[in-house]
């Protein structure tokens, strides 16, 4: 009887540290993820040229933040909303951009995307004349429960040298 009993116990033993040290195999979505926010990002550029606010500002999640150059940090989506309202209502004003890298997390959630962006808009001394900006951009998409990828951070960094500098 006690040689059953240790022979169940080690065999029970057994399959505990097998099923402890198993690790499970964890599909690699990093190429489609990648794949998924440049489609994402290529329709986001295609749809801020429709100046429909709600559809551009759709593309950031609800909680995000944007990173405008000599601007506070504007976090959430009604606030972009906000901050995006002036630029929209401007005749002149244009966006595209596109992105040239993005690497996604291993764990699937997370994917950034790089890119350059040429914005223009009418200038602010004299509403008559147009002025484009160029740049480039960093941001990090979230992956949402429904399987969309969502701004989560967007960030902007003009080519353009600053007031005063010697650049």
């Amino acid at each position: 009887m006690l040689n059953k009993r240790l022979f169940f116990a080690c065999a029970g033993l057994f399959a505990l540290t097998t099923a402890c040290t198993t690790t499970m195999a964890v599909s690699d979505t990093r190429e489609a993820d990648v794949k998924a926010v440049m489609d994402t990002e290529a329709a986001w550029s295609n749809d801020a040229a429709t100046k429909d606010l709600d559809k551009i500002v759709g593309y950031y999640a609800e909680d995000a933040s944007l990173l405008m150059p000599n601007e506070p940090i504007v976090i959430g989506r009604d606030k972009i909303k906000e901050t995006f309202r002036p630029f929209l209502a401007d005749p002149n004003f244009a966006l595209r951009f596109v992105g040239t890298h993005a690497e996604a997390s291993k764990g699937g959630d997370l994917v950034y995307s790089v890119g350059t962006y040429s914005m223009t808009m009418s200038n602010p001394t004299a509403k008559d004349q147009k002025i484009t900006d160029k740049g480039k951009y960093l941001t990090v998409y979230r992956k949402q429960a429904d399987g969309t990828w969502k701004a989560a951070a967007d960030m902007i960094n003009s080519d353009m040298p600053a007031m005063g500098s010697s650049r």
